[in-house]
């Protein structure tokens, strides 16, 4: 490992090493201000973080302190790890890629439980000379006629070019992370946030170090990287050319990718401790996406209500009109519909305001197309870009939290929102109605705290925002319900006992070599 990798590195083990791809602590967000708040609240741990980025372009300096009980900090670049260099043709061993062919055969059969022999002998191999190197799999002519006969058995794109080259990119950092794996500083176990290549790596860990692994998913990897995929404009679509329907739905070469991930997230399932979601839904999509049931638990998000109890003191008792959307300006969030959604509150409350919260570094190309949509829909003097600001600032001067979100989890920020004393409306996916509806009976008894509508709605959501806004009564109904709902059931010390036993459990599987289900 170069030493450039490493930024921090106090030389000593750590209790948990947390595997971190495309977060904390270089970009900012929900998953990352959720791993610092892990770090902080459990002080009596030391922690070692490994982050995973696609190439350093995309990434700046560090966003949050790092808190005193973090121990090591490295850094990878995963679009870095097949740099070609000049090497020399070489034969392979047969029976190392036989290996990868049956492995790659097992990951084929959704629904059929993968042979640990099978696991084991991919992975034992994977990035180990004389067995199968970077090199084994970029030159050698096994490798070329794995990639051959899958070609002809599989591909329906006319493309062998693209088919090669997908092929090589999505396998190549597997190497990387071998060499991550190896290298890794000592720790009492590992902590995937995210299955991916971050959970491949926490896999590696497991198997080759025998550290208990515990998985933890925020949204679902795969559901997340779908919608990547089908917004990717990167991938070439042979068929697309020639006027094809791509199976009217998605092309060859997108569905590979799709594949890859549910491989390697299977892997994950198969080889961790524990499998943690944050809601119901989430629970039941990994148990059909292969997750052993009796290993998955829900342990939602948790928010320190000290900390917003000054903001609700403070605030109006009435709403005032203005619209807060906190997140990254990333197509994802949706960040459009919200704008075309203010267009219509404008035109029913002329004073209304809508606040874009979070920072725009991670696609300036989209934060720019947001920007010309403001000025082309009249809304450069109600709709502000603010950048990334502090949650309690926010949310003492907004009267409405907004999030138009085509993909979330269990937002953080709906639960400071309701901590605040700030109804929320969110669109219709993962725990947003939940958390504003109630799940349980006795949690809907509480009332609605808000507004749940479709996906990529700007009329029903400025509706939405209308009713609440100009309805004192429901607006402050709306508002006590979310205040008694995060009290009772989300709140902070909640989470740590029950990461407090896992992280408990995990360590205690270590010392014994016994795997629980916690």
């Amino acid at each position: 490992m170069n030493e450039w990798n490493r930024v921090i590195d106090s030389g000593r083990p750590a209790d948990i090493a947390l595997l971190l791809e495309g977060t904390y602590p270089y970009v900012s967000g929900g998953v990352s201000s959720w791993v610092h708040q892990i770090i902080n609240g459990f002080p009596m741990f030391s922690f070692s973080l490994v982050f995973l980025g696609g190439s350093p372009k995309h990434y700046g300096e560090i966003k949050y302190p790092l808190p005193a009980n973090v121990r090591h900090l490295e850094r990878h670049y995963l679009m870095e790890s097949w740099q070609e260099t000049a090497i020399q043709p070489r034969r392979g061993k047969a029976a190392v890629f036989s290996h990868i062919r049956e492995l790659h055969e097992g990951l084929r059969r959704r629904h059929q439980e993968l042979p640990q022999e099978v696991i084991d002998g991919a992975l034992r191999a994977l990035g180990r000379k004389g067995q199968l190197s970077r090199e084994d799999f970029l030159f050698s002519e096994e490798a070329w006629s794995m990639i051959t006969d899958h070609y002809e058995r599989f591909c329906t794109d006319p493309s062998f070019v693209d088919y090669f080259w997908t092929v090589r990119t999505m396998h190549a950092p597997m190497f990387l992370l071998s060499e991550i794996a190896d290298g890794m500083p000592q720790a009492r176990m590992v902590h995937s946030v995210s299955t991916g290549y971050a959970g491949l790596l926490g896999v590696l860990a497991h198997r080759r170090r025998g550290l208990p692994f515990l998985l933890t998913e925020h949204g679902i990897y795969t559901k997340e990287r779908k919608i990547d995929l089908a917004q990717a404009d990167w991938i070439s679509d042979a068929r697309e050319a020639f006027g094809g329907s791509l199976d009217d739905d998605v092309s060859y070469i997108r569905r590979l990718w799709i594949r890859f991930f549910e491989g390697i997230g299977r892997l994950a399932y198969d080889a961790a401790e524990v499998i943690v979601s944050l809601y119901e839904g989430n629970r039941q999509r990994q148990i059909a996406d292969g997750a052993d049931p009796q290993r998955c638990r829900i342990i939602p998000n948790g928010i320190d209500l000290e900390r917003f109890l000054p903001v609700r003191q403070t605030r109006p008792s009435t709403p005032r009109p203005i619209l807060g959307l906190i997140g990254r300006v990333v197509p994802i969030k949706d960040i459009k519909t919200f704008i075309r959604a203010m267009r219509g509150v404008c035109n029913a409350i002329p004073e209304a305001e809508g606040w874009i919260i979070g920072p725009e570094d991670e696609d300036p190309e989209y934060a720019q197309e947001c920007r010309n949509l403001v000025a082309s829909l009249g809304l450069e003097n109600r709709v502000r870009f603010l950048g990334f600001r502090r949650v309690e600032e926010v949310l003492s001067e907004i009267g409405l939290l907004v999030l138009t979100s085509i993909s979330e989890a269990l937002p953080l920020v709906i639960l400071e929102g309701f901590a605040a004393g700030v109804p929320a409306l969110a669109t219709d996916v993962g725990a947003c109605r939940d958390l504003i509806e109630g799940g349980i009976p006795e949690d809907r008894a509480i009332g609605r705290a808000g507004a749940v509508v479709s996906i990529a709605n700007p009329e029903e959501t400025a509706a939405a925002a209308i009713a609440l806004l100009g309805d004192v009564e429901r607006w402050q109904a709306a508002r006590a319900a979310g205040m008694e709902r995060v009290e009772r059931y989300y709140t902070q010390p909640q989470m740590y006992q029950h990461y407090l036993e896992l992280y408990r459990h995990c360590m205690l599987s270590g010392a014994t070599g016994e795997r629980g289900t916690g």
